[in-house]
């Protein structure tokens, strides 16, 4: 019975909370609103106070402009002369004006001539009978009108006059000003302002997403009449509410702006001669927060209050229920007495046998410390081992060309054939430089430097790599056969580190065929639709095993017994992947191995040769 109680008492203080709040929350938002809407009001009848001025500076411009002489003789008169002098007065009253056109029409809504006669706009030629204002102005009436230009595509607010009776020649004056600087200036006052027609057609509007929208659908027939005389051009006039009727003063109109659905007080007005509508929404989000503060506000007073209450029935029951405890706790100090000995004696027993398993743990780290410095040192050893090694590797070419040139020299001198001497010494030095090169790329490959990348000439490099390599083609008596090529071809790479790549791939499809019946290496150059450069080494030997495959890029991974360090295909995928390329192997289904290098291509540079040709290296 006592549980079933306090939920219902909890149940009611939480009910009594929720309501205080939501009161407290509706007379807040009722106050905020009706101060919003006063503001929003303020506002509005500035707003409107300020298109009503800028119209009526120019309601009389139309008349004034039909009084001149020069818009006369251009009527009575169209010459070449007359229509030109028209032409430079209207250009002059606009600009001492500041509206947007002027223009002369003849009976027939023909424009003669215009301030903007020498713009690609130009409304000289046009014809604007069909629009209202033209038709007001030959009734004798001031022609007002607001629309999207048939020959500018702008919008602006156009005024019609006719020539005075007494005028040499009957014609229609009109003006357009354009409405884009109000529009800004509302926009820069931080006020959502829209403006519609007395069809609800929003034609100005601070938030650009609503401009030629409608206040609330409009009937078939209004449609048909706004495309009739061409008021908005193509735009759909789609609603900004559905279904729902236009909006007036002090309604709440939910609107979607930023992707978000929000309402909005609006704060409503006519204005202009033509009966605008000018409507400010204020938005009602900042009155609703306000309001939820004050609601939560309201609440949390409530809940202040009965919590309150609650505290001092809650203090009465605490003091009886110490004097109930006290008694009990001095009953438990004795057994807690007891339990608290035993405690202790089992915890004394615990940090005894604690500190001893940290004395292991001490012993363990030390073993672990020792195992890891022996580690570090190991690893130095490998990566010194590592560097030396991949210099022997990289040298061994040029040594051995080397050896072949200053041979090919001594043999050459004896004979005095000294062009071919200096030739050779010529690449001796070449090679000597090259060494020299590839001392410091090992150098800067093992301290990380990024490779230094400019335009390389494909060509090149392969000669260089086929210069290196001809002692071992005679060795193994095999040919390089060497695909055509555009000899312009270039890639974005280190030109030093792209030889050693082709003079490692090329080297090992050497060793590949040296047992084979038919004995061929096959380079290949093609540039890709994405502008990539692909060099491809193909072998005749028996290709590669599928064990071989999955290690073939480790370091130090060789299947030449005896011969290799398993240092080339690491060290060339290295260099590849750091100038920004791609190496690859694969089988070929005829037999041998292929291997693929992608680098970057030169914008610009033409691919491959049409027609192709072979160059043996024997």
């Amino acid at each position: 019975m006592k549980p079933t109680r306090s939920l219902l008492g909890s149940g009611i203080a939480l009910l009594a909370c929720v309501f205080a709040g939501a009161l407290a929350y509706r007379w807040s938002l009722d106050a905020q609103l009706a101060a919003q809407q006063r503001t929003a009001s303020q506002r509005l009848a500035f707003a409107a106070q300020s298109l009503e001025s800028l119209l009526q500076r120019n309601e009389a411009l139309p008349a004034l402009l039909a009084l001149n002489s020069r818009t006369n003789l251009a009527l009575q008169q169209p010459t070449a002369q007359n229509l030109q002098a028209a032409n430079a007065y209207l250009a002059s009253a606009v600009a001492l004006a500041g509206v947007d056109t002027a223009y002369v029409m003849n009976t027939e809504g023909l424009t003669l001539a215009a301030s903007n006669w020498n713009l690609p706009s130009s409304f000289v030629g046009q014809n604007y009978r069909f629009r209202p204002y033209f038709e007001a102005a030959m009734q004798g009436q001031v022609g007002r009108f607001f629309g999207v230009g048939v020959t500018t595509g702008r919008a602006g607010y156009f005024m019609a006059s006719a020539l005075p009776p007494e005028a040499p020649a009957p014609g229609v004056v009109a003006v357009k000003i354009s409405l884009d600087a109000f529009e800004a200036a509302l926009a820069e006052g931080g006020d959502t302002v829209l403006l519609a027609d007395t069809e609800g057609v929003v034609f100005v509007s601070t938030d650009p997403a609503w401009r030629y929208r409608t206040l609330a659908p409009i009937p078939a027939q209004v449609r048909s009449r706004l495309q009739g005389v061409q008021q908005y051009g193509n735009y759909p006039l789609a609603p900004l509410q559905g279904q729902g009727p236009r909006p007036v003063d002090g309604d709440t109109l939910r609107l979607q702006q930023a992707g978000q659905q929000r309402d909005f007080s609006v704060a409503a007005r006519t204005v202009g001669p033509l009966g605008w509508q000018m409507l400010l929404l204020a938005d009602q989000r900042p009155a609703r927060q306000e309001a939820l503060v004050a609601g939560l506000a309201g609440g949390l007073c409530a809940a202040l209050v009965l919590g309150l209450a609650l505290l001092r029935r809650l203090d009465r029951q605490g003091r009886a229920e110490r004097a109930a405890s006290d008694q009990r706790l001095r009953e438990a100090h004795g057994t807690l007495e007891a339990q608290i000995a035993q405690r202790t004696r089992e915890i004394t027993a615990a940090n005894t046998a604690l500190e001893e398993r940290v004395h292991a743990l001490q012993q363990a780290e030390q073993i672990v410390r020792g195992m890891r410095d022996t580690a570090v040192q190991a690893g130095k050893l490998a990566v010194l081992g590592q560097m030396a090694a991949g210099m022997s590797h990289e040298l061994n070419q040029p040594l051995a060309a080397l050896q072949t040139l200053s041979d090919n020299a001594i043999a050459l001198h004896q004979r005095q054939r000294g062009e071919e001497v200096a030739e050779n010494l010529r690449l001796i030095g070449q090679l000597a430089e090259r060494m020299g090169r590839i001392v410091r790329q090992l150098k800067s490959f093992a301290r990380k430097e990024p490779p230094a990348l400019h335009p390389c000439s494909v060509r090149e490099a392969l000669d260089h790599a086929l210069l290196l390599l001809a002692p071992r083609c005679q060795a193994v008596d095999a040919q390089i056969v060497v695909g055509a090529f555009d000899e312009a071809l270039c890639v974005l790479a280190d030109a030093t580190r792209l030889e050693q790549v082709l003079v490692n791939l090329l080297r090992n499809g050497l060793d590949a065929v040296q047992h084979q019946a038919v004995r061929e290496v096959r380079f290949a150059a093609e540039v890709q639709a994405d502008g990539r450069v692909l060099l491809r080494v193909a072998d005749t030997g028996r290709g590669m095993d599928p064990e071989v495959q999955t290690h073939l890029f480790e370091p130090f991974y060789t299947t030449k017994a005896g011969e290799g360090l398993g240092l080339g295909l690491a060290v060339s995928r290295i260099i590849v992947e750091g100038m920004g390329g791609s190496l690859v192997a694969a089988n070929l289904p005829q037999g041998g191995a292929e291997f693929t290098v992608g680098l970057p291509g030169i914008p610009g540079v033409p691919g491959p040769a049409a027609t192709p040709a072979i160059q043996d290296i024997p």
